[in-house]
């Protein structure tokens, strides 16, 4: 390999991520045993013909009035999907288009594309829920109350799904026109029927009551989300709800002290009801985690990607996770539990459904990811916890998670919280 050849690889090596990184260098390096006059002009072809799969992240403060498709085209790429989550694209690069962009200053950061799948039965295992399977403890009997776009009566939550209020159009049976909170509920509390158990989620023994404030498209109002939490605390013991699962939330412009939504939630804490909310897909950024998330006494959960192993030496928090501090200066999130390319329950027909037609695994399930998805992931393992015993309080199940879980090295507090809710540690510690 000729080291002036990968020059502006090395001058640009902190905008590669190392994988990325090890692909590039394979269009410089020379065929073994093959001569010089071959081997070069293969090189040639490689650079200009093999390309590379790859996520290019702007600088939000660097693109200016650039477009991004300019900005795109200008490298000598297209642009495959729009990634605006995290001002991001992601598109195939030669040689000389990978060169354009590591060179324009308005490119923070470029990945390579590749495939990860971070499956139920995976992420199980990432959080030693399946030790808790093995003792006979599937969350049976405990009351997860999803406040989400509604619930589809799908076969992996048979018998189970047994309340249902709707705060949107005020139908009785339930439904999901949006398909997320369907997705949630697998998470949780999928039985793994319609799928030989692979796509089993944490609690598969716990009941779901369904509470839709949330439209087809997934928005709601605050004061939706105020009732809906208000129904929960006043038919908790009607439907024994346990936890509060709040996969949603808008941006903490006010302090949770005066934030209606966090009052709401504080509300329920006190009667008894263990409330998780997602911290946000707004990450990596500081001080991006949102409402009611940003709440002191609730659990917020962030998400990790495990690389789609139950090896914990590749787990990473995901860049899309909220960080803290809060608005109040606050650490949060309190814990993070796997929410990346998470596959569970369908919504046939669904809002999300027809417009994600790339997701679908197969006929029952789906793919998705954010901390939408990591919360429920948290809210399973609690389950199955307060199986094990009933009566620990809200604050004793926070605590136990935060006390046994497992930090991540290389991220602070304010990336991860206490680190990845680990079943088997907190289990051991009852």
């Amino acid at each position: 390999m000729v080291f002036q050849d990968v020059n502006w690889i090395r001058g640009q090596g902190n905008k590669l991520c190392p994988v990325l990184r090890k692909h590039v260098l394979a269009w410089y390096r020379p065929t073994r045993y093959m001569p010089c006059f071959i081997s070069n002009p293969l090189k040639t072809v490689k650079q200009r013909w093999y390309k590379i799969p790859v996520i290019v992240q702007l600088d939000k403060n660097l693109i200016g009035s650039l477009s991004v498709k300019s900005l795109a085209e200008s490298s000598g790429c297209s642009i495959k999907r729009n990634l605006p989550l995290i001002y991001s694209f992601s598109s195939e690069v030669n040689s000389k288009s990978l060169q354009k962009l590591l060179e324009n200053k308005a490119v923070k950061k470029i990945w390579y594309d590749g495939e990860v799948r971070a499956l139920l039965d995976v992420a199980s295992r990432s959080v030693e829920a399946d030790v808790l399977w093995d003792l006979g403890y599937t969350g049976r009997g405990v009351g997860i109350a999803v406040l989400d776009t509604g619930i589809y009566n799908h076969p992996d939550l048979s018998e189970r799904l047994i309340g249902f209020k709707d705060f949107i159009k005020n139908q009785e049976n339930t439904y999901d026109d949006n398909g997320h909170g369907t997705h949630v509920a697998g998470c949780a509390a999928a039985s793994g029927s319609m799928s030989g158990n692979q796509f089993k989620g944490l609690a598969p023994g716990a009941n779901l009551i369904g509470v839709k404030v949330l439209n087809n498209v997934g928005s709601g109002s605050l004061s939706t989300v105020i009732q809906g939490v208000q129904w929960c605390i006043y038919n908790k013991e009607r439907f024994q709800i346990k936890i509060l699962n709040l996969s949603l939330g808008s941006q903490a412009y006010q302090s949770y002290q005066d934030d209606p939504v966090c009052q709401a939630v504080e509300k329920a804490w006190e009667a008894g009801i263990v409330v998780c909310a997602a911290a946000g897909n707004s990450g990596p950024e500081p001080r991006t985690i949102g409402s009611p998330g940003h709440d002191p006494v609730i659990i917020t959960v962030g998400a990790i990607n495990d690389n789609n192993t139950a090896d914990p030496d590749d787990d990473t928090v995901a860049s899309f996770s909220s960080r803290g501090p809060t608005i109040d200066g606050l650490i949060k999130p309190d814990v993070t539990a796997p929410g990346v390319n998470i596959v569970a329950l369908r919504s046939p027909g669904s809002f999300i459904d027809k417009k994600n037609k790339e997701t679908r695994v197969d006929g029952w399930h789906t793919t998705l990811s954010g901390t939408s998805m990591a919360t429920p992931v948290c809210a399973g393992l609690i389950a199955q916890l307060l199986e094990m015993d009933e009566t620990l309080s809200p604050d004793e199940l926070k605590k136990l998670l935060m006390e046994t879980a497992r930090n991540l090295e290389g991220f602070g507090q304010n990336d991860q919280g206490a680190g990845i809710v680990n079943g088997k540690t907190a289990s051991h510690s009852l």
